[in-house]
């Protein structure tokens, strides 16, 4: 059925301009045509950015996003079942790999869900038959070539191996699409019609990273100039000096800064906490 008159569809108005101009002949001059395209509004900013995830996962390795071994969350398979299910219900993650005598020693996969089988039958269950075999892949495992064995195997995590054999981190199909497809909502997303700063129960502050300045210096009081940068995100860059990854921690002017959040990309969420002044140490 043809297209209505006036409804032209997004795919053939990116034909159209593409018969129109030579064939790119490298990765960047591909990288042109899009944001031509882009900016004769043949596409918009989220296909734009998924269009450049694609090329970008072709080019990094599991070692560039995997969560490193420090920050792994594990099991231990010689802990009682009724510690493994309150962590599985603490983290609340769906697969956790489950080790020997430490992070080198991974002996499978458990999944959240086959937990259940113990309050099916607690007196049966056992920990080590319920176990997934785990997966194990070098560092430099091209993403583009790892997201096509996850598809196919129907795995969601990976063992990341460093040249010796140890355990050098861990990834998820999640850490892979969201290369492409941006950051995938998790337990520390923000909601858009909450507000930009929220104060924890612990005192803490929850903050989403395009919040002004000047709402972070009403809040917080602080008195971070806005002429450099507008945003907390920008702050933290600027700092920095470069682009850091979930989990990370900054001191900046008093300020203990959390990475909660952030892609390949950008940053997204952070955990502010105002530190106590030294005062010994500021006479």
């Amino acid at each position: 059925m043809d297209d209505p008159p006036n409804k032209t569809t997004w795919r053939k108005k990116v034909r159209d301009f593409l018969l129109k101009i030579r064939e790119p002949e490298d990765r960047d001059e591909l990288v042109g045509v899009l944001h031509s395209s882009y900016e004769k509004n043949l596409m918009d900013t989220e296909a734009l950015s998924m269009i450049e995830g694609v090329l970008q996962v072709s080019d990094m390795q599991a070692g560039d996003i995997m969560v490193p071994r420090v920050q792994m969350g594990v099991m231990n398979i010689t802990d009682p079942i009724k510690k493994i299910i309150a962590y599985a219900i603490e983290t609340a993650h769906s697969r956790f790999p489950v080790i020997g005598e430490d992070k080198d020693d991974v002996v499978g996969i458990l999944l959240a869900k086959d937990l259940l089988r113990y309050y099916q039958n607690s007196d049966k269950f056992d920990l080590k038959k319920t176990l997934r075999p785990a997966v194990f892949i070098p560092e430099s495992k091209r993403l583009n070539v790892l997201l096509e064995e996850f598809r196919k195997n129907r795995n969601h995590l990976a063992i990341v191996v460093d040249e010796y054999g140890g355990v050098a981190g861990l990834v998820t199909i999640e850490d892979v699409l969201e290369q492409i497809v941006g950051d995938i909502e998790d337990e520390f997303d923000l909601d858009e019609t909450e507000a930009n700063i929220i104060l924890e129960s612990n005192g803490k502050y929850r903050v989403k990273a395009q919040t002004d300045l000047t709402d972070i210096n009403q809040q917080l009081e602080t008195n971070f100039s806005a002429e450099d940068f507008d945003t907390v995100g920008g702050l933290v860059l600027t700092h920095v000096g470069r682009l850091p990854k979930s989990g990370e921690t900054f001191q900046i002017a008093g300020l203990e800064i959390t990475i909660l959040r952030a892609d390949s990309r950008k940053i997204q969420l952070l955990m502010i906490e105002k530190k106590k002044m030294d005062v010994e140490n500021s006479q």
